[in-house]
């Protein structure tokens, strides 16, 4: 594992040089923080050269951190996995709550489809250049994204739902 992410951390500075903020090991992946410029790029290249192959993506998915520094409240993650090798690896990328608009990567992973809309569904991406991009699981009316942490679980109005009645 150690020389994967050694190999890993070499080949993309050299590649995208400052686009890679950070390359460390979580738990069994690599995980990889890239500048959101520069994103689809270093997917790309992860994909298609010949040294990685990461062919498969597993997953994509949104994070929103609403008590993250300015400018890094929203994530996105992306899971890919070199079959070949069974080699798997994360990047991440942070950006501000007002600019979460992403390049899509349909045109890498027709699999990326459905995950893009369920991540605009429910946090509200802007994957620019996606070819149907609009919501999927909830109803077209809704004028707010579900999984943004911006309001509170619980109403703080209520006054049945204190904490002696929870044993707090």
């Amino acid at each position: 594992m150690e020389t994967l992410l050694a190999t890993l951390q070499e080949d993309l500075k050299q590649q995208f040089g400052d686009a890679i903020l950070a390359i460390e090991q979580d738990y069994d992946f690599p995980v990889i923080i890239v500048a959101k410029n520069q994103l689809k790029a270093v997917l790309s290249y992860l994909k298609d050269d010949e040294k990685h192959q990461y062919q498969f993506l597993t997953t994509l998915c949104g994070i929103h951190f609403p008590d993250n520094e300015q400018d890094k409240e929203f994530c996105i993650m992306y899971q890919l996995h070199n079959l070949v090798a069974n080699k798997r690896v994360r990047i991440k990328s942070f950006m501000p709550e007002h600019d979460v608009a992403i390049p899509t990567v349909t045109d890498l992973w027709l699999t990326a489809n459905w995950m893009e809309r369920q991540e605009y569904d429910f946090f509200g991406f802007d994957f620019v250049g996606h070819p149907n991009l609009k919501r999927i699981l909830n109803m077209d009316e809704m004028n707010y994204f579900p999984m943004r942490k911006q309001y509170p679980l619980e109403d703080l109005q209520r006054d049945d739902k204190n904490d002696k009645m929870f044993g707090r």
